[in-house]
């Protein structure tokens, strides 16, 4: 239950307040150049600390890689690596060793397997997503050589959102503030919002938007494993994710299916893997995308988009009812460094699952011709 990926395969191990975060990547071809730099940004993109509208918890999140790596490329064998945790302040979950948070997944791990680390969550913390970032990153380098590249950005704070979708926006603008929105006067409101609810002791959600551009037609599968499905089990395993849409989504339940379906307007032939041989197909545009760059559980060749709702961290800086692990009721305030808003950090994570996933699709994909 600590694996992801069917070829490109992620194993993570670690909890919140223990030595380090890790995992092991199996199915990375060899070859593929390693950027440890590149690694290590986007390590820096979810790590805490980095603004005030996040947790003020300071980690450098240094990546150690210690395997499946000669001379700055994948040898092929399993990448091992660890991330050790340095800043953890056990002592401010003390007052929690006995209580069930609410919302939080202590009463559930508890009753599934009769213990539980108390300390930030253990096994159940969203700083595992540590493991998902540098596998992601391993992916988007590899995803980088053939030409598909992958944009998450905060679309959405409590009632706070944009009035239009990805492609009235200038994406590369998403990491010019905090919040990472790629509209400044919206960010600006965002961080507004995040900040009250911070001074408040609360906390809010939002949703976060991605894109995947240069996908090519044919990932994905009509049955078991349809790319948006796989898309979709990605994102529900993120920590505090509660809804998945792609495409139009719910949106386009008010519609008609004249408004809805994407007609075809231009065609070329091109090989699979887009060199000129005798076994050319098809390569169909469409005028519109209301598919979200997936039909029948196969990528068409357009932009993939989707959006994924998170709600409320649920830690707040409140006095809260709840009841002991004898099942007492009693009153919790948490003490410690926590998130006001979960969106900020979450961005990279997103763009990591999709990433995992769209290359091991792709490696699928490769491994079904012959």
């Amino acid at each position: 239950m600590n694996t992801f990926g069917q070829i490109f395969r992620l194993t993570t191990f670690g909890e919140s307040h223990g030595e380090a975060i890790g995992g092991v990547v199996d199915g990375m071809p060899a070859g593929i150049e390693i950027d440890v730099d590149f690694i290590q940004q986007e390590l820096a993109r979810r790590r805490p600390g980095q603004s005030s509208i996040t947790t003020s918890r300071k980690e450098a999140d240094q990546v150690e890689l210690l395997s499946g790596v000669f001379e700055g490329r994948s040898t092929g064998c399993p990448i091992g690596f660890i991330v050790r945790n340095q800043n953890q302040h056990s002592a401010d979950y003390d007052n929690m060793r006995q209580l069930f948070r609410p919302s939080h997944a202590d009463y559930t791990y508890y009753y599934k397997y009769g213990t539980r680390d108390h300390r930030g969550g253990g096994r159940s913390s969203a700083r595992i997503t540590i493991s998902r970032c540098v596998a992601g990153a391993l992916a988007k380098l590899a995803l980088r050589q053939l030409g598909i590249s992958i944009q998450a950005y905060t679309s959405q704070v409590g009632p706070i959102a944009l009035e239009h979708d990805y492609r009235h926006y200038d994406l590369s603008l998403t990491e010019t503030n905090a919040v990472r929105c790629p509209d400044g006067e919206t960010a600006a409101r965002m961080i507004e919002l995040i900040e009250q609810v911070k001074a408040d002791g609360d906390t809010i959600g939002g949703v976060i938007t991605c894109v995947v551009k240069g996908c090519p037609p044919g990932l994905g599968a009509p049955e078991a494993h349809k790319l948006h499905a796989d898309l979709g089990a990605a994102m529900l395993s993120i920590n505090a994710v509660k809804g998945f849409e792609y495409g139009e989504g719910f949106a386009g339940v008010s519609q008609r299916g004249s408004e809805q379906n994407d007609r075809f307007v231009d065609s070329h032939t091109m090989a699979a893997d887009g060199t000129s041989t005798d076994d050319s197909r098809l390569v169909l545009t469409t005028r519109t995308n209301h598919s979200g760059g997936i039909q029948g559980g196969i990528s068409n060749g357009q932009d993939i988009y989707f959006r994924v709702a998170f709600k409320p961290v649920a830690t707040l800086l409140q006095q809260q009812e709840t009841v002991d692990i004898n099942g007492h009721p009693t009153t919790l305030t948490a003490r410690g460094r926590h998130d006001p808003c979960v969106l900020p950090r979450a961005v990279p994570i997103v763009e990591s699952m999709t990433a995992m996933t769209i290359f091991d699709h792709y490696l699928l994909d490769k491994s079904s011709k012959y």
